[in-house]
């Protein structure tokens, strides 16, 4: 069995040709189409010296040509390596080189940071460009081809060779908290924990290469919308899963809350992925601003960041009938755990509480796995990646061997409850140690955030010379609100022990974060470090 992500996609185009598999503003393609092209621009990579193992970047928002760049890459038996779109020049130089780009596919409106970035990366030799209507960019300078040129005359037909489910995929983590890191993954070992390979609810793995456009067969396909950037590993395996199934893709060039709803609405929608509050909350309260038809929708699925009780709540009061998700992972874990919030059903303050995944445990310190009650390391076995690209050192602190086992370690805490669920409450590398209690802030930033008057709201710890760190908080406001700083403290008081409480309160206009929606705690630390806070605690007990 090929298990490989280009023959997974092939099988669907072969059963579903005349299927609409992608729409992406004013553009949309059936899966012939998005075949034909994806060949095309296979065979002019191809002519360019590009196949396998060479790495091609992806500097692109939302767009049906980043979608084809993906699998013309895999058809090579290529690696596409995920650009971040706000990266700047130094970023980009660091990327690009440390990714080994041969090639880059980017979008007309980076053209200038891309010639800026381009005499110090000698390896990248061949670039492409996709027009974004900024015509006043220049890539000829550079020898840039433009993408429709590129495919211009190039067959369409399907002639590759051979692939394998050892072909290498890579997923470039965001660098919230450091320089990123591409996790090194097999096209199986990726596929089955995040392209359905194995069954999210069931956690049955698939008979065969065939089993997902078999399902699709079954039906006329669904509409899926993906709201988080292809740069992002939940948008990018939303997207790819469904159309290894038959389904149709809805991407959104950007974000923006009203235009989920009118997506949704237009294309009849069925299942939305988004990523945590950052998503989540403007769109809900974007939903109570408009009037629009979701009579399609059926599930709203929140993947990889802080999906808030409080936002959950929302969302169960106010689409009654649609099902609602919160799945945990990382890039370097893929799924661990899922739950289903139901209308009335208790949540934890702590984090996100789900049914752990296959091969899902919780460990010590020492490796062991931890009893009911008890707190530990969140690790995950059966299909791990490789390690991090070009970084063994770092490789070997993700993997521990657990009853002779391999398993990986991404750095998340979690509880194991006594029902057997787990509560995922943060990631280690985050994690504030004020007067010697360990504090996490994904667990502070949901309490924060249930407060009437907060609309987001991030949590650092910051150096204190008695208690070594103290909490930190940089709190946006709703528009057009006032924070009572006493009034929140007693609020996040009532809910979490003392120490957990912010000492120091920062308002900023807008909290840091990454296309993706997750936290930009690096931006957080930055801002504590340049300006002072505009409230302190009293100097009461912590």
């Amino acid at each position: 069995m090929a298990l490989n992500i280009a023959d997974l996609f092939e099988h669907a185009a072969d059963a579903f040709p005349d299927r609409v598999a992608i729409a992406c503003g004013d553009r949309s393609a059936t899966f012939a189409e998005l075949e034909g092209r994806a060949n095309q621009l296979a065979h002019h990579l191809a002519a360019q010296g590009i196949g396998r193992g060479d790495h091609i970047g992806l500097y692109s928002r939302n767009s049906v040509e980043a979608i084809e760049t993906m699998l013309a890459a895999y058809k090579l038996r290529a690696v596409v390596v995920n650009v971040n779109y706000r990266y700047v020049e130094n970023e980009l130089r660091y990327l690009f080189d440390n990714a080994d780009l041969v090639a880059v596919v980017h979008e007309r409106s980076f053209a200038d940071r891309v010639a800026a970035v381009l005499p110090d990366t000698p390896r990248l030799r061949h670039v492409l460009v996709v027009e974004d209507g900024t015509g006043d960019n220049d890539f000829a300078g550079y020898g840039g081809v433009a993408f429709e040129s590129a495919l211009a005359g190039r067959p369409a037909v399907r002639d590759f060779d051979p692939r394998s489910p050892d072909d290498l995929y890579i997923l470039f983590t965001g660098g919230t908290t450091g320089h990123p890191k591409g996790v090194l993954w097999r096209h199986e070992d990726v596929w089955r924990v995040l392209g359905g390979g194995i069954d999210f609810y069931t956690g049955e793995p698939l008979a065969d290469e065939w089993a997902q456009s078999a399902r699709g067969r079954e039906s006329a396909g669904m509409t899926r919308l993906a709201c988080a950037p292809l740069i992002h590993g939940a948008a990018q395996w939303a997207a790819l899963a469904a159309l290894f199934a038959g389904d149709t893709v809805v991407l959104l060039p950007r974000f923006d809350p009203h235009e989920v709803w009118r997506a949704i609405q237009r294309h009849q929608v069925k299942i939305v992925t988004i990523v945590g509050d950052a998503m989540a909350r403007p769109l809900i309260e974007a939903f109570g601003d408009g009037d629009y038809d979701t009579s399609s929708l059926v599930a709203i699925s929140s993947h990889a960041a802080l999906f808030s009780p409080s936002v959950k709540a929302q969302y169960v009061a106010t689409l009654p009938n649609v099902v609602i998700t919160d799945a945990i992972g990382s890039s370097e874990s893929g799924f661990q755990g899922m739950s289903v919030i139901v209308k009335g059903a208790k949540q934890s303050s702590d984090g996100p509480r789900v049914n752990g995944g296959p091969k899902t445990i919780v460990i010590d310190d020492e490796n062991r796995r931890v009893g009911p009650g008890e707190t530990g390391r969140l690790a995950r076995g059966g299909h791990v990646p490789l390690g991090y690209y070009k970084d063994p050192e770092k490789s070997a602190t993700i993997f521990v061997e657990v009853d002779g086992e391999r398993f990986v370690v991404a750095g998340d805490y979690a509880r194991l409850e006594d029902d057997g669920t787990i509560t995922l409450l943060g990631r280690g590398n985050v994690s504030i140690n004020t007067a010697g209690e360990k504090v996490f802030p994904e667990e502070v930033e949901a309490v924060l955030k249930s407060y009437v008057d907060v609309f987001d709201a991030l949590v650092v710890g910051v150096p204190d010379a008695r208690l070594g760190q103290r909490v930190a908080a940089l709190v946006q406001p709703r528009e057009g609100r006032e924070v009572d700083f006493a009034a929140l403290d007693a609020h996040v008081r009532e809910r979490l022990a003392g120490y957990k409480s912010p000492r120091s309160v920062w308002i900023v206009d807008e909290v840091g974060r990454a296309p993706s929606g997750k936290p930009d705690y690096r931006w957080a630390k930055d801002h504590t470090e340049r300006h002072e806070p505009v409230w302190r605690a009293a100097n009461v007990a912590v």
